[in-house]
C-alpha cells in the first residue's frame, strides 16, 4: 500500500482490488440535484497487449456483408491517417517523428511502397490543402507547410507557426481545412481538470493558411482530436475526452456541435450539464454560472473510450445507409476496472443530426477468464482510401486494417 500525493487534489490510496489496481480518491463530485461531495472510487486498469496474429483478427467483428484485411503492418507507432484524392496514404508516426506515405500501385488492397516524406520531432497533425497541392502538418508548438509533389513526395517544409501552447498531459495537435477554406487545429488541455493559463489550451483555433492570423474558435474542450465537418449541413462536429478520476462510468466521452465563440464546459462542466466541483471557477464565477455559459454535449458515449480520429463517409462502396455518417476510432481505456474502447465507432445521422454511437468494428479487446482482459490494437488513424474502404490504424502493433465491404451471399440473386 502507498499514498500518491496528485497535484491539486486530495491524497490517493493506492490499493489492490481483486487483479485490478484500484486508486480510490475522495474527490469533490456532483450531480445537480445530488449532494455536493462525495467519494469517487477510480481503477487503472491497461488489458495485456498482445501481437495482432491472423488468429485474433480473424475474431474481428462487423456488420454482415463487410470484411477486414491488412492493408499495411510493421509501422510501429501509426497515429493520423490521410488519403490524397489520387489515393496516396500518409500516415503520421508519433514516436519515429516522420510521415509515411504507402501506395498500392497494383491495386490489391495491400500497400506495396513505403516512403518517408517528412520528419520532425512530435510530428503528429496532418492534412492536405483543398487543391492537394500542399500538406500542413503540426507539431506541439509548430505548424509547417510544404509542396505535395508530382510523385506524393513532400518538398522541404516550411515552419509557418512557432508558438502554439506548450503540450502538458496533451501534445498532440491535429488540423483539418474548414469549407471555409481556414485551417482548424485542435490544442488540448495541460492537465486533466485544472484552468489553463494560456488561453489558447483546451481550445479549437482557427488559422490562415499562411499562418499569419489565429483566432480562438472555441473554448472548453480538454481533447478534441478528432473532429469533421457534416457534408450536407456543414456542421462542425468533434469528439472531446472526458476527465480522468471521476470514476469508472463517468464523465462519458462527448459528440459536440462546435460553432463559433462557444464555451464547451471543461473543466468544470461537462456532459448535460453535470458539474466538477474540484477546479474553482475564474474571476469570481459559480459553478453554476459557469454551467450557465457551457454549452452541453450532443450525444455521448462509454467513459474513458479516448475518441481519437473522426470522419464522414461520402464514399460510394459501403451501402447507401452508411452516406453521411461519421465513424471515430476509440483508442482504449486506462482508468476504468473494465475496459471501454478499443474499437471503432460508426455515429448515425439523421437530417444532419446524430441519433446515436454504436460499436462498428470490435473483437480488438479480448476476454481472458473471469475478470482478465487483453487487446491487440490501440485504434487511432481512420481514413477513406480511394476505393471506399475504411482505413483503421493502429498505434501499438503498427497495423492499417482495411474494412471492405461486398453484398453478402445471403442478398445475392
Amino acid at each position: 500500500m502507498r499514498v500518491l500525493f496528485w497535484p491539486g487534489a486530495a491524497a490517493l490510496l493506492f490499493t489492490a482490488v481483486a487483479s485490478v489496481p484500484s486508486i480510490a480518491q475522495s474527490t469533490q463530485h456532483a450531480v445537480e440535484g445530488e449532494s455536493a461531495t462525495k467519494d469517487v472510487v477510480s481503477h487503472i486498469y491497461e488489458p495485456k497487449a498482445l501481437p495482432a496474429t491472423d488468429a485474433n483478427i480473424a475474431e474481428l467483428k462487423v456488420p454482415d456483408g463487410f470484411k477486414i484485411t491488412k492493408f499495411a503492418d510493421g509501422l510501429r507507432n501509426a497515429r493520423i491517417i490521410v488519403v490524397a484524392k489520387d489515393g496516396d496514404v500518409y500516415v503520421t508516426r508519433r514516436e519515429q517523428a516522420d510521415v509515411l506515405m504507402l501506395k498500392d500501385t497494383d491495386g490489391d488492397g495491400k500497400a506495396d511502397v513505403q516512403t518517408v516524406v517528412a520528419q520532425r520531432p512530435n510530428l503528429h497533425g496532418l492534412c492536405l490543402s483543398p487543391d492537394q497541392s500542399k500538406a500542413y502538418f503540426v507539431t506541439i508548438r509548430e505548424l509547417y507547410v510544404a509542396d505535395r509533389n508530382a510523385d506524393g513526395t513532400f518538398g522541404e517544409p516550411k515552419q509557418l507557426i512557432k508558438d502554439l501552447p506548450d503540450a502538458g498531459q496533451h501534445p498532440n495537435r491535429t488540423l483539418a481545412f474548414g469549407p471555409d477554406g481556414m485551417l482548424y487545429v485542435s490544442v488540448g488541455s495541460t492537465a486533466n481538470s485544472t484552468l489553463e493559463r494560456n488561453p489558447e489550451n483546451a481550445t479549437m483555433l482557427r488559422v490562415s493558411p499562411d499562418g499569419r492570423e489565429r483566432t480562438i474558435f472555441a473554448r472548453g474542450l480538454r481533447n478534441t482530436i478528432g473532429f469533421a465537418w457534416h457534408p450536407a449541413t456543414g456542421g462542425f462536429w468533434g469528439m472531446d475526452h472526458g476527465i480522468d478520476w471521476l470514476g469508472d462510468e463517468d464523465p462519458p466521452e462527448e459528440l459536440n456541435l462546435l460553432e463559433q465563440g462557444k464555451h464547451y464546459g471543461w473543466p468544470i462542466s461537462y456532459a448535460d450539464g453535470r458539474i466538477n466541483l474540484q477546479p474553482e471557477p475564474p474571476d469570481g464565477l459559480t459553478r453554476e454560472q459557469w454551467k450557465a455559459m457551457s454549452t452541453p454535449a450532443v450525444l455521448t458515449y462509454a467513459a474513458h473510450s479516448a475518441p481519437m480520429q473522426f470522419l464522414f463517409y461520402t464514399a460510394g462502396q459501403f451501402p447507401s445507409e452508411f452516406r453521411n455518417d461519421a465513424f471515430a476510432t476509440m483508442r482504449g481505456s486506462w482508468n476504468r476496472a473494465t475496459p471501454s474502447g478499443y474499437e471503432v465507432v460508426r455515429l448515425h445521422f439523421e437530417n444532419g443530426r446524430p441519433v446515436s454511437i454504436k460499436p462498428f468494428l470490435t473483437g480488438f479487446l479480448i476476454k481472458e477468464g473471469e475478470s482478465q482482459w487483453a487487446q491487440f490494437a490501440r485504434p487511432v488513424g481512420l481514413a477513406v482510401a480511394k476505393d471506399g474502404s475504411l482505413l483503421v490504424g493502429d498505434d501499438e502493433n503498427g497495423v492499417i486494417y482495411r474494412v471492405s465491404y461486398a453484398v453478402p451471399k445471403t442478398a445475392s440473386r
